[in-house]
């Protein structure tokens, strides 16, 4: 791929406070890759030899239980770092990330880990506040599926989805990214059939529209109510 421009990362949060020879220093050492929708970057349980930032494109964090099931643990944005095991001292990767849609990403060997966190000011904080927020997004997923009725459940996942990569379209908010019930399913821990009777209700009610891999939020509002937050 031809030479990376230092533009690609000056505004994103890690590195929002270096020079551009910095930036430089930073790309230079990094390998640059495009992901097929679907393809994996790395997989649960592997070793934790690459550490990763999304240019482009939707990662889906999934995780495997002992019991085989797959379970949707979040949703990765562009512009954030992902698969940053040494952030949390492991040595292998907790969780597999599956492109949710074409993606581009930069990653770097993870010995360069500690020597990132130590010269370039704010990688190691914008890092962690990274982790943290993710934390706090698996907290609340963990509440739901411990004090929410599924229908609420399956709402707010929607809602969680449109808030971080909505865009308008004609009819509404369309999640950015290919989502399938199954999809949803598996982020709300229930099954494809119940998903699927909810969504024919809410296009019925005029709340969504779906197709076999795309979700659009007609009446966001409406789909607030249903996921119990206005109460």
């Amino acid at each position: 791929m031809p030479k990376l421009d230092e533009s690609l990362l000056t505004g994103l949060p890690p590195f929002s406070r270096l020079s551009r020879a910095q930036i430089r220093e930073i790309l230079d050492a990094a390998l640059s890759r495009r992901y097929d929708e679907g393809s994996s970057v790395f997989l649960q349980g592997h070793e934790a030899d690459r550490f990763h930032l999304l240019l482009d494109g939707y990662i889906r964090v999934v995780r495997t239980n002992p019991d085989g099931e797959q379970v949707i643990a979040l949703h990765i944005p562009p512009g954030q770092l992902f698969g940053i095991a040494p952030a949390i001292g492991r040595t292998t990767y907790p969780a597999t990330a599956v492109c949710a849609s074409e993606s581009l990403a930069l990653s770097w060997p993870v010995g360069l880990w500690d020597g990132f966190a130590r010269t370039y000011d704010g990688f190691a904080s914008e890092s962690y506040r990274t982790l943290g927020a993710r934390l706090g997004e698996f907290q609340a997923r963990v509440e739901d599926l411990a004090t929410r009725a599924v229908e609420q459940r399956v709402a707010a996942a929607i809602l969680r989805m449109v808030n971080q990569s909505g865009r308008k379209v004609e009819d509404g908010i369309e999640i950015a990214f290919p989502i399938t019930r199954a999809n949803i399913a598996e982020m709300t821990g229930t099954t494809l059939h119940t998903v699927s009777r909810l969504l024919s209700a809410w296009e019925k009610d005029g709340v969504v529209a779906s197709t076999r891999r795309h979700v659009t939020v007609t009446a966001p509002h409406r789909l607030v109510l249903l996921s119990g937050a206005a109460g």
